[in-house]
């Protein structure tokens, strides 16, 4: 199993990130689908203020150019995306045409002896 941390920032007006989070409280199947099918076992999300983190874990063939190629594929994931942009901003540092990005872990404590390379 592969753990994934990404971040991304939201449009900062308290409407539209209301909106966003009306639009999670009942995804569309097909994008649940999506992301199941991509081999991603569970997600979650949290937020502060318009800041965003989310948390994948994913089976081990997962990878983010499988799932991409298979969103592009899709015409529900790309109408979705497009939908979501109008919620979402670029992290401050992120490439252009960048959404969500990969954080790195700089610390770790772990006593349960758990796998420390996810």
């Amino acid at each position: 199993m592969k753990r994934y941390c990404l971040a991304l920032d939201l449009v900062d007006d308290p409407k539209l990130i209301a909106e966003y989070e009306e639009y999670h409280q009942d995804v569309w199947p097909e994008i649940l689908e999506s992301i199941h099918d991509s081999g991603i076992e569970s997600m979650e999300i949290f937020r502060f203020g318009n800041r965003l983190f989310m948390i994948i874990w994913a089976d081990n063939d997962f990878t983010f150019e499988k799932k991409g190629e298979m969103d592009s594929n899709n015409p529900k994931v790309i109408e979705w995306e497009e939908l979501m942009w109008k919620y979402q901003q670029q992290i401050p540092g992120s490439m252009k045409g960048e959404k969500w990005v990969l954080m790195d872990r700089i610390f770790l404590t772990n006593r349960t002896g758990g796998d420390e390379n996810n």
